[in-house]
């Protein structure tokens, strides 16, 4: 088995910047003192604007948000869009720091499996950590199950398929 000091965990969350996310950054903050390097990438906002910083020997790096999504397939693709183009720039930024062992993904999206396929053909594991039901709060949120909530139903197969 290696040694924790030697691996390195990259934690992708999406629906709230960290710190504040308390769920992540417990998780995060527990990895640390399990002496692993952890890194987490989030989005900014509420108060947490820096696009990089250290908190308790947690790499911290966050992107613009992505405006939300109200209402539709359009908004959706264009939060989510935004959401993918910033994990991915993020993850090479971190990948050049240190490369790491493990990409935990926490939804929503249940789209994080797409940035786990491409750094699994390095070798990266892909930890899924599933907090919310994505097709169920969109039919909760809209009031209707059409095509965007079996879209989500496939995102959603796809991630629990992904991951390690």
């Amino acid at each position: 088995m290696t040694d924790t000091a030697d691996r390195h965990i990259l934690i992708v969350v999406e629906n709230l910047p960290v710190p504040l996310d308390r769920r992540v950054w417990l998780e995060a903050t527990t990895l640390r003192q399990a002496g692993y390097d952890v890194s987490v990438i989030c989005p900014m906002g509420r108060g947490w604007t820096a696009p990089y910083e250290v908190i308790d020997g947690v790499h911290i790096y966050r992107h613009t948000e992505p405006p939300e999504a109200h209402a539709g397939a359009v908004a959706y693709a264009r939060e989510y869009g935004h959401a993918i183009r910033q994990w991915f720039r993020l993850a090479r930024v971190v990948w050049k720091r240190r490369p790491f062992d493990v990409i935990q993904g926490c939804n929503p999206p249940d789209l994080i499996f797409l940035l786990a396929l491409w750094y699994r053909l390095r070798g990266v594991a892909y930890m899924f950590d599933h907090h919310d039901v994505c097709p169920e709060l969109f039919e909760a949120k809209f009031g209707r199950k059409g095509l965007l909530y079996r879209v989500m139903l496939i995102w959603e197969r796809m991630t629990f398929a992904t991951a390690s």
